[in-house]
């Protein structure tokens, strides 16, 4: 596991307080003393719960406990609990509590996905995309290891994946077919996934030697077909399955018993439901 580093989390922190709280800032007696609870008013897997705490100690606060990222926590128990001025632990509040939201959230969803996944073929992993929310990458990464799934593709920069229009440079399917051994010579540690939308092609490709072909948006029926051709034919290629697989669907594929379920869907489910518990020492 990996933490952002507090230089991430400045660029955070001043992108929604680059001066002041300037609600905070009209009100007296900010100098008070104020105790800060972050709880779950559902059931979580933690996710970030050490940049939230890096978050209040950088904005003055002091860290009492915080539960560790990958904590299955129940509704009503607390994340992080912090101690500190009125104006610190107000400054902190909302910077943590968001963070806290969309992370968890995600790390949430990715684990009920992979228990999913897990009851009908333990031998599936789930994967992810490289279609993080923008400028968030590391945060969504960190919230899917959480949850127990892998990235995918952690940029474009790591791995050979061919979609489509790859393709265009091509005159023709079969001269794109044959430059497959090139690919693989020239990065010979390296696997050339290629995504394929049809039967016929995916069989082709097996034919060619491609080492992973990634199915799109493609038929169940088909899916099943596929993998048992594989099975009996090319066993050592792998296939993985991809386009609109979430929460709702994930059990269908999960029961073809493809080597790996790739989705986009967890970065986009939502926020925890995540409250605060603020007390003023009078």
């Amino acid at each position: 596991m990996f933490n952002l580093t507090n230089e991430e989390l400045y660029k955070y922190i001043n992108e929604d307080l680059p001066y002041l709280d300037l609600t905070t800032y009209i009100q007296t007696n900010k100098d008070k003393k104020a105790t800060l609870e972050i709880y779950t008013r559902e059931d979580i897997i933690v996710a970030c719960s050490e940049e939230a705490a890096s978050i209040a100690k950088l904005l003055g606060c002091k860290v009492k406990e915080f539960k560790p990222s990958k904590t299955k926590l129940k509704k009503g128990e607390v994340i992080l609990k912090i101690k500190g001025t009125y104006e610190n632990i107000q400054q902190t509040l909302k910077l943590s509590q968001v963070l806290l939201e969309y992370s968890c959230k995600i790390a949430t969803q990715t684990n009920s996905m992979l228990k999913i996944i897990k009851e009908h073929n333990n031998s599936c992993e789930l994967l992810t995309t490289r279609k993080t929310i923008p400028f968030s990458k590391k945060m969504c990464i960190k919230a899917i290891l959480c949850g127990g799934a892998l990235p995918h593709r952690l940029g474009l920069s790591e791995s050979i994946l061919f979609f489509d229009y790859h393709r265009k440079l091509y005159s023709s399917n079969e001269e794109f077919y044959e430059q497959i051994t090139n690919f693989k010579k020239q990065l010979p540690e390296k696997k050339v996934i290629i995504e394929s939308e049809t039967l016929k092609d995916a069989k082709k490709l097996m034919d060619y030697k491609a080492d992973v072909i990634q199915l799109d948006k493609m038929p169940l029926d088909e899916i099943e077909k596929l993998v048992n051709y594989k099975n009996s034919n090319y066993p050592h290629i792998k296939l993985l399955v991809a386009g609109g697989i979430n929460l709702s669907n994930v059990e269908k594929y999960a029961k073809l018993k493809v080597d790996g379920i790739v989705t986009s869907s967890i970065y986009s489910c939502g926020m925890a439901n995540i409250g605060c518990n603020l007390k003023i020492k009078h």
